[in-house]
């Protein structure tokens, strides 16, 4: 995926819809405390390409056609993960984001963690002016369970012996909830069939997924400078995502105790020190080619919808989300 023709793509299809999307998130959140619009003013600042809105009014779009409600929905997807990148930040004592200073850096942890809640109550309340309450409480279902997944990571920290199996677990709720939970409101709001909603939650689901395993590669291996992000705090905080169960599943059982014994001991020269061990492991390939098996997956949902520019995007974002760490 090429960022700039794509967006352009973007841009063409949904444009004039994120625009509103956009207007409807700052009405919902405008404050006249001096202290919580700065914050907010702040916020906006690290906030990315809205691929959570982008999702659902893409996946609007190809389903049968973008309606007010989507727009309030885009909204509401935004501002929950807006929440769970600040409360994120605090968990990981993460300093930037997008090239900016982080809430927590830039005032303090207890700013940042009623903050966050600010952005969830803001979310749910817009959710409630939709005529029913489908949309609320398959919000609050989400969100549920991307707080057990983050709680289960928390709980993990430090568990060298932690299984694939348990891994994926892990980030299947706290970040691919999210993204399925897009797929899912976009073509249940475009009023398609069952089988089509269920696809695009599955879609959202597969993508959601090998984003995750990007961002877990890119914590050990990227640029700070080209991400705009902290990186390392996987390791800091003793988390153990896809690259680093591989290699000590693979290593030898020297490599692994020496793994092992550097995981242990934190430090910021961490990454440095693993990456010989991972010079002599297929880690990183065997991640990249789980990464791309789930973008596969997530093309092939696509399947049921008819050959549209918005169907196209989709497929070209889900091919993005392993091009850009590997």
């Amino acid at each position: 995926m090429q960022g700039v023709p794509v967006l352009t793509a973007v841009e063409q299809a949904i444009g004039t819809d994120l625009l509103e999307a956009e207007r409807v998130l700052m009405d919902e959140l405008r404050s006249d405390n001096a202290y919580v619009s700065d914050l907010l003013q702040h916020s906006t600042r690290f906030r990315g390409k809205r691929l959570r809105p982008m999702l659902l009014l893409l996946t609007a779009k190809a389903s049968g056609g973008i309606c007010d409600d989507h727009k309030i929905l885009a909204a509401v997807v935004e501002m929950i993960h807006l929440a769970t990148l600040v409360h994120d930040d605090v968990l990981d004592e993460a300093e930037t984001r997008r090239h900016v200073a982080t809430v927590n850096a830039r005032w303090n942890n207890e700013t940042s963690v009623l903050f966050g809640d600010y952005l969830f109550t803001h979310s749910f309340h817009l959710a409630s002016s939709l005529e029913t309450t489908y949309a609320c409480r398959r919000i609050g279902r989400a969100t549920n369970i991307v707080c057990e997944g983050e709680l289960s990571q928390i709980k993990e920290r430090g568990n060298l012996d932690l299984s694939e199996e348990a891994y994926f677990k892990i980030i299947d709720g706290k970040t691919a909830e999210l993204t399925a939970l897009c797929g899912h409101l976009g073509a249940r709001y475009a009023k398609a069939e069952t089988p089509v909603v269920d696809a695009m939650e599955q879609y959202g689901r597969s993508l959601g997924l090998a984003f995750q395993i990007a961002d877990d590669v890119l914590d050990l291996m990227g640029n700070e400078h080209k991400t705009g992000k902290s990186l390392g705090s996987d390791l800091q905080k003793q988390k153990l995502t896809l690259p680093l169960i591989r290699l000590l599943s693979t290593a030898t059982d020297e490599d692994a105790a020496a793994v092992r014994t550097i995981l242990s001991r934190p430090n910021e020269s961490t990454r440095k020190q693993l990456m010989p061990y991972f010079e002599r492991s297929d880690a990183f390939e065997y991640t990249n080619q789980r990464a791309k098996t789930l973008a596969q997956d997530a093309r092939r949902q696509l399947e049921l919808l008819p050959l549209t520019p918005a169907r196209r995007i989709l497929a070209e974002i889900a091919e993005f989300a392993v091009q850009r760490s590997f």
